[in-house]
């Protein structure tokens, strides 16, 4: 990644030797994706910071379900998502994919969905409170599992629903 953007890291960081203007992050919609994204932006975080405090790092939203029901297609991009339109559509005479990642779609489906600029889904990252950022980047990516074990230990209550 260093060489294909061009730009270099850390003090050699050169924005105007940047060849993307974006970059994104595609990665699936499920806990594994997630998992995935935060490895690259931790990356981005400790080797290249000035792509996010600059604006060029994006996150992909893929779908992660597809609801059919005859000729007529929606996606919906997360379990809420879903659960909050589900009951417009009826029980009767539908079809409800998972996706499991981004490889079970077809490639016009993720073109679609994830890719076409005029109707893809992005988050642009950005860089609100660094010190916070660094803190939580050094607790739960750091060297220090001990970190790991007590955040999960004390936020274990925050969720509702886990998706495994």
């Amino acid at each position: 990644m260093i060489t294909a953007f061009g730009c270099g890291i850390h003090e050699e960081f050169d924005e105007s030797k940047l060849r993307y203007n974006k970059i994104i992050c595609m990665t699936d919609a499920d806990v594994d994706g997630s998992h995935i994204r935060i490895l690259l932006l931790t990356f981005f975080f400790r080797f290249m910071k000035p792509l996010i405090e600059l604006g060029h790092v994006y996150i992909a939203q893929p779908p992660l379900y597809k609801l059919t029901r005859g000729k007529e297609e929606q996606y919906f991009y997360s379990d809420e998502d879903l659960n909050n339109n589900l009951a417009e559509f009826g029980k009767k005479g539908i079809t409800l994919q998972r996706y499991k990642g981004l490889g079970e779609m077809t490639a016009e489906q993720l073109w679609d969905t994830t890719m076409n600029p005029e109707q893809r889904v992005m988050l642009q990252v950005e860089m609100k409170d660094a010190i916070e950022a660094d803190r939580i980047f050094t607790e739960l990516m750091g060297e220090n599992p001990e970190l790991r074990r007590k955040f999960i230990e004390e936020n274990t209550g925050l969720v509702e629903e886990l998706d495994v």
